[in-house]
């Protein structure tokens, strides 16, 4: 009789909602090894629990080329979600460990959060809740989002649905993208900047939506600030390594745009207070793609990838 295989499950909404991610799992002998500490696991941990298993379906805990060489026994990597920064791809290719993402999956969630904070920075809807919850019950004047250009910076599948829902809002869009779907363009009646530069001296509004890699990392630094219109409401719902933290907030605390609503950091926790005490950023902790819909579809995305690649490899 051959021995069950592992699949170590570290994110912590897997199965949350629905059981049928973790039902396809057991339906197919696996014996499901799960993240043991309810947060965000760190390296030691990931190098322990995962020593032993035969498939990993993955969050944004780390699994780089340390963690992999603990794992000896590892067949198959399923991503829940679709930013990789976090895997050694390259380790993972050299090993013949395949890598997995749910495409897809978030995309319509992840699009309305990014809407969600680009109307919540402008309106500022945060800052008066604390004022009214603080019995300072005043009339705040905010910046307008119908009518204004939107700037988005990636134009994949999350860009195109955020682009999707601007339209309704009677917004120019305008777009920077080192791939350029002129077909969605056409459609949707938006056009490509040849640079982020004259992307950010047009928009009132932009938004990230790019992989962090070496070429992405801190791409809106001090200088990218500095070329924003002082009512400029930038939203990262994509990568937190895509932001110069320390250039945000210089931006941020001296007026030099109006706001910024931020779901991803470099560290998360983000560690530096200064983040948590500027009334004119809207912090959250990395749920733009947390909806009830959307994590039953990563989890059931993720685990029939997890199913494909464990059966194919055999023993």
């Amino acid at each position: 009789m051959s021995k069950r295989k592992k699949v170590l499950v570290t994110p912590r909404s897997f199965g949350k909602n629905s059981m049928m991610p973790i039902e396809m799992l057991r339906a197919h002998g696996f014996e499901i090894i799960a993240n043991p500490y309810g947060r965000i696991l760190s390296k030691a941990e990931m190098q322990q629990l995962i020593a032993d298993v035969d498939g990993v379906i993955v969050g944004v805990d780390p699994l780089d080329r340390d963690v992999l060489a603990s794992a000896s026994k590892l067949k198959a990597i399923s991503k829940y979600g679709v930013g990789t920064d976090n895997i050694d791809l390259e380790y993972a290719r050299q090993t013949g460990i395949p890598v997995t993402v749910t495409t897809g999956a978030n995309t319509e969630a992840v699009a309305d959060y990014t809407f969600a904070l680009m109307l919540a920075t402008a309106r500022k809807v945060a800052y008066i809740d604390r004022q009214c919850r603080s019995n300072h019950w005043k009339t705040v004047t905010a910046t307008d989002m119908y009518g204004k250009t939107l700037g988005l910076i990636g134009l994949g599948a999350i860009g195109q649905a955020v682009a999707r829902r601007a339209a309704g809002f009677g917004m120019t869009i305008i777009a920077y993208d080192v791939y350029r779907n002129e077909e969605f363009a056409q459609e949707r009646g938006l056009r490509y900047c040849d640079t982020i530069r004259s992307l950010l001296e047009e928009a009132d509004f932009i938004s990230l939506h790019m992989p962090l890699n070496e070429k992405t990392a801190r791409v809106i630094n001090r200088e990218a600030f500095g070329w924003m219109k002082p009512n400029a409401v930038i939203v990262n719902t994509a990568r937190g390594g895509l932001i110069d933290e320390d250039a945000l907030i210089e931006a941020l605390g001296s007026g030099r745009i109006w706001g910024a609503g931020i779901d991803v950091f470099e560290q998360e926790p983000p560690n530096n207070p200064q983040l948590r005490q500027l009334d004119n950023l809207i912090i959250s902790s990395h749920c733009a793609a947390s909806t009830l819909n959307a994590v039953d579809n990563m989890g059931m995305m993720a685990s029939q990838h997890i199913i494909d690649l464990l059966e194919v490899s055999g023993s």
